[in-house]
């Protein structure tokens, strides 16, 4: 068992919205798999590559700015210091 204590889970804002941006990054990583798998050239693949990365990178921003608004828009919700360090550590490890 763990001593530390349960943080506050991070709402996500809008979470058909973050649900859409996740199956299209979904799509574009089968694309990956379906011109590795059929033998794509490699700039083909890099590019879906660097697609996929992107979509899942901005997803992430989309659910930290959503959690950071939250935070801004509804100050009578109890956020804590341990729970302001740790979305700040998660915007930061966006980078």
């Amino acid at each position: 068992m763990s001593n530390t204590p349960a943080a506050t889970p991070v709402p996500v804002s809008e979470p058909k919205k973050v649900l859409n941006r996740l199956k299209r990054a979904r799509g574009q990583l089968d694309a990956v798999i379906t011109a590795i798998e059929n033998g794509a050239p490699c700039d083909e693949i890099i590019t879906q590559l660097s697609a996929a990365h992107s979509a899942v990178r901005r997803t992430a921003f989309v659910v930290v700015a959503g959690a950071m608004r939250d935070c801004a828009i509804n100050p009578s919700h109890t956020h804590n210091d341990e729970d302001m360090a740790r979305l700040e550590k998660l915007f930061l490890s966006l980078s």
